[in-house]
């Protein structure tokens, strides 16, 4: 699964009335220690649909048998939630041995096999949490991962109970045209008899085994774009992206991304699909960004539709990404699936990192390996450094759905990445076929994995293990003693792992560092070696170097760690002109701006230093500007400064304002002492025809950046080019980068864009979104009185997550607005929270992070953020969700 909102229809709670309400009985809190097989298994279970919008009939018939490794009881209990059942039988019989315990039902049986028949009745339109059956629009679709198939019926609902499906899906005819489940369709017809006038019917069957969560169906009005792919072995496999009528010339981009991902699979991991049919759904309203259901993948709209009018180039990156990743879920995740939800990280880390070499391969990979580093940083390490830090195989939980983290995806993608630096790529397929020859149809651990590539690739990987026990990012410092007598140097590595909720001490784990020393006269390297930092303190010996190298150190980023030890200005300005390895060279542009911005806040950085800071960095930016070796999706990379989040990790104490202040003084500067080179540069990029080659796709990428700095320094000329973009852009790329910038600034020239965009893609859901996310992530000062502002917009829709994010979540990752000295931002972000809990639970606890950072923060703010995770924490009827979030934040 990738994991990614008019005025709230209910005011916040009163403080007063909550504190006085009895105290929430505390949710069970699940542990990995505690795992047990299941005693009972269902080989087969057969389902029929009646399907309607607000009353849907469900007949389940479960073939259960005795679990012969498993504790040899008489109960069988079957997961529900939120749903009654209307009839039990048990063998064909009618029987009182069944009793209900909370939300599950509960059999009593002798014994080794039976038959239960199950009928439940659902309301799919009533539906506001998008788990479990639901309605979108006038259609009918599931989302089950992790625990929503028990909102459909009553079944031992974890991932280690594998079944073969036989699905019959009957409707009317008129509304629910389109039937569609896992697996292959087998029949279809009418019996008007059985299913009424004016229905239809159709019949699929799985038949691979896979747990409840994979289970899907889609019910409703929809078109397909048709094609097929042919498999290494020569099958055809029929392919079908639907999606509502008027949507379908948008779908061309996801179905060449699907068939590329397929390809990719077959020639790079040996992996070739497995059924007749492989369909994808476009739904609108949807928790997450897309979801890996066995051949019948439902996707969020955001990551189908695209057009060069409607999409922009990072849209498509997102799309071929997207599509790539479910669909290389059929084995990482659906053939060989997960024991238990502790093992989330087997299935999503390894997939993230399929999806992200896939990208790679697609397209620049130097770009992919920096875009994904930024993702990481920008999201994970925070997450590592906060009071939500797990590992990325937890040790326990109170709602699994809080662990679809950065941590267990990219992280956990990152570490997967590790092994291959260790072993290569080639032992390390060996390592993955033995893993998929193991464990096909089984639900397995890390363990399993990491098992599989230690005897298929021929590694010791018992100490890096440790990476998935122990939370936190790595901090290594670094010291390089050079003995200019005997040429030799001398790297001394230091590993420490920072406490973190639940774990104060932790053992070294193996660190794999791509290091390189550089010669100061040559600007060359002798090689590269991979050096493997496996305790808390490793000396390592270079000879031949009468003069101290430069280092260059963890290449490619191939450990997820940070450097701790500064690196001296001249050696980052040499490595950012003459490093070979791309990432690296990245890596020395964006340490020369964080030392002097980190500087610059703590107040170490005045004076003459502040101008040498500055001119270093000006001269390490024109070199890039000027250098033609470079192509300009490269070059695009090296001008973006990091972002405050970023910035802000690297300072004990966050000061928001003063963060955000250094760094447009510094992007001022810039743009004043560079506006030459920046004007040229958008007037060269401009005159760059559309297409979606590397080379256009880099002139975009580099067109608005120049706005970014011209901004700053010169608003009425950045303002003047920006509307000259917009008013002339063919593609949304141009259109929303101008848009961005033209939403920073103050003027007619604004409201002007602001109306003109929003008029020309009234109606369609995923642009406007961006229009409610540029106003609300924008640099405006006035970013926080928009978005209230937003709020009362006519086009908002409190029960669509995609507007609550595209409003919502991009105010709270704005830095300047959200981080309001008034605490006015806090305030908004928690009513949210209140307000949608109730509705959509999954999707508000995951605005619950944004305010648990208040450790980190200056007094004033950090007293203002705990004393609303204080209210929250005070409402008596908070789901378990979010109410496990806002504890655990304020713990």
């Amino acid at each position: 699964m990738t994991d990614l909102a008019p005025n709230p229809s209910t005011p916040p709670g009163n403080p007063e009335l909550a504190d006085a309400a009895p105290p929430p009985q505390a949710p069970a809190i699940i542990q990995r220690k505690d795992y047990r097989v299941p005693e009972w298994l269902v080989p087969t279970i057969d389902l029929d649909f009646a399907l309607k919008l607000d009353a849907t009939r469900v007949k389940s018939t479960l073939r259960v048998e005795r679990n012969p490794h498993g504790e040899q009881g008489t109960t069988l209990r079957l997961n529900g939630d939120g749903i009654t059942a209307d009839s039990v039988t048990v063998d064909g019989q009618s029987t009182n041995s069944w009793r209900m315990d909370g939300s599950d039902l509960v059999i009593e049986l002798d014994g080794d096999k039976h038959e239960i028949v199950i009928e439940t009745t659902l309301d799919p339109a009533a539906n506001s949490q998008l788990s479990g059956l639901y309605a979108s629009n006038g259609m009918l679709c599931t989302q089950c991962e992790a625990e929503g198939f028990r909102r459909i019926t009553f079944f031992p609902d974890r991932p280690d109970v594998l079944s073969r499906y036989a699905v019959r899906l009957a409707g009317d005819k008129a509304k629910f045209p389109v039937l569609l489940a896992n697996g292959n369709e087998v029949a279809r017809g009418a019996d008007p008899e059985r299913d009424g006038p004016g229905t239809h019917w159709a019949e699929w069957h799985d038949p691979w085994p896979k747990p409840s969560y994979l289970f899907a169906l889609v019910a409703g009005e929809l078109v397909a774009n048709r094609s097929s792919f042919v498999t290494l072995s020569g099958r055809k496999v029929r392919l079908a992206i639907y999606v509502r009528p008027g949507d379908e010339a948008r779908t061309g981009h996801a179905m060449e991304s699907l068939k590329a991902a397929m390809k990719w699979d077959e020639d790079v991991y040996g992996r070739e699909y497995d059924l007749d049919d492989f369909n994808i759904v476009a739904v609108s309203d949807f928790n997450a960004g897309a979801m890996e259901n066995k051949g019948l993948n439902i996707f969020n709209t955001r990551y189908i539709l695209a057009d060069p009018d409607t999409a922009t180039d990072g849209d498509y990156d997102a799309i071929e990404g997207v599509v790539a990743h479910e669909y290389f879920h059929n084995w990482s995740g659906n053939r060989v699936t997960c024991r238990d939800w502790f093992q989330l990280s087997l299935k999503e880390g390894f997939t993230v990192l399929r999806d992200q070499q896939f990208s790679a391969a697609m397209g620049s990979a130097p770009v992919k390996r920096i875009e994904d580093v930024r993702v990481l940083r920008g999201v994970q390490f925070p997450e590592d450094s906060g009071p939500l830090a797990h590992p990325i195989r937890p040790d326990s939980y109170q709602e699994i759905s809080n662990f679809y983290t950065a941590t267990v995806y990219n992280k956990g993608a990152e570490v997967i990445r590790m092994m291959t630096v260790m072993a290569g790529l080639d032992r390390f397929r060996r390592g993955t076929d033995l893993y998929f020859e193991r464990h096909d149809g089984e639900a397995a651990t890390c363990e399993d994995f990491v098992k599989a590539i230690e005897d298929g690739a021929g590694l010791d990987l018992k100490q890096f293990r440790r990476w998935y026990e122990q939370a936190g990012t790595p901090r290594v410092e670094v010291e390089m003693r050079h003995d200019a007598t005997s040429g030799e140097v001398r790297l001394i590595l230091r590993q420490t792992v920072p406490a973190t909720p639940g774990q104060p001490d932790k053992a070294p784990m193996p660190i794999p560092l791509r290091t390189a020393l550089f010669d100061r006269m040559s600007g060359r390297h002798g090689g590269e070696q991979t050096l493997i930092l496996d305790d808390a303190t490793r000396e390592f010996s270079f000879t031949g170097f009468a003069e101290p190298p430069v280092l260059s150190i963890n290449r490619g980023f191939s450990a997820p760690v940070a450097i701790a030890t500064p690196t001296p200005a001249e050696d980052l300005l040499f490595l950012a002109r003459h490093d070979d390895d791309p990432f690296a060279r990245y890596e020395a542009m964006q340490q020369l701006v964080v030392q002097h911005l980190v500087g610059v806040v703590n107040g170490s950085v005045t004076g003459a230093a502040l101008d040498q800071g500055r001119a270093a960095i000006g001269e390490a930016f024109e070199a890039i500007l000027d250098d033609r070796a470079l192509d300009d999706l490269m070059r695009g990379e090296f001008v973006i400064l990091p972002g405050e989040t970023y910035l802000a990790e690297q300072l004990l104490v966050n000061e928001p304002a003063a963060i955000h202040a250094a760094r447009e003084e510094l992007k001022a500067w810039l743009g004043i002492n560079l506006g030459a080179q920046f004007r040229a540069l958008h007037d060269r990029c401009s005159a760059v025809p559309y297409s979606l080659s590397p080379e256009a796709r880099g002139s975009r990428k580099l067109k608005t950046q120049a706005l970014v700095y011209l901004a700053p320094a010169d608003p009425a000329e950045a303002i003047r080019r920006a509307k000259a973009q917009f008013d002339g852009a063919d593609n949304m790329t141009d259109r929303q980068g101008a848009l961005m910038v033209l939403c920073g600034l103050s003027g007619p020239e604004r409201e002007e864009a602001l109306a003109a965009f929003h008029d020309r893609y009234a109606g369609n859901a995923l642009v406007i979104d961006k229009w409610f996310s540029l106003q609300a992530g924008s640099l405006n000062p006035k970013a926080l009185e928009h978005t209230k502002a937003l709020a009362d917009h006519p086009d908002f829709n409190l029960a669509n997550p995609n507007r609550v994010r595209s409003l919502y979540m991009a105010f709270a990752a704005n830095p300047q607005a959200f981080h309001d000295a008034s605490g006015e931002g806090y305030r908004m972000i928690a009513d949210l929270i209140e307000t949608l809990d109730p509705l959509n639970s999954s999707t508000a606890a995951r605005f619950v992070t944004p305010l648990g950072r208040w450790k980190r923060m200056e007094p004033g703010r950090s007293a203002l953020m705990k004393a609303e995770l204080e209210r929250l924490a005070a409402v008596p009827t908070l789901s378990r969700d979010t109410r496990e979030q806002v504890s655990r934040s304020l713990d």
